[in-house]
């Protein structure tokens, strides 16, 4: 069966940095793609960053320059990087797998879901 679970949310000020982290039992980040997302209140699930198994990205346009994901095949663990955190960042964010070959921010095409760490950006 496999499991996600996300870590690393909290509450920062615009600004900030926090680090998320998933990791994955009974799935090899090794095949296919990840990507985190996330979820606003009264959003759709969107998109933020995607990474194959080569380790090409793709971030959502308002990301790109802040975020950054990373994924520890040996750990089995993806990491989310965000910096110069805004309060629009605010949502839950999820992370997925069992995605494409190739990087993609489309959430019809995972597979694997956690249940999401809250990510609070606000003064």
């Amino acid at each position: 069966q496999v499991q996600l679970v996300e870590s690393g949310g909290g509450s920062v000020q615009p600004g900030g940095s926090l680090r998320l982290s998933c990791a994955a039992s009974g799935y090899s980040y090794s095949n296919l793609g990840l990507g985190w997302f996330r979820q606003g209140p009264g959003k759709e699930r969107e998109g933020v960053a995607a990474i194959d198994d080569d380790g090409v990205t793709k971030y959502e346009e308002s990301v790109k320059g802040r975020f950054t994901i990373s994924k520890d095949n040996a750990k089995n663990i993806i990491y989310l990087q965000m910096n110069s955190l805004k309060p629009e960042d605010t949502a839950m964010y999820y992370c997925a797998a069992g995605g494409t070959w190739y990087p993609t921010l489309d959430p019809a095409n995972y597979s694997y879901w956690g249940q999401g760490t809250q990510v609070t950006v606000s003064s």
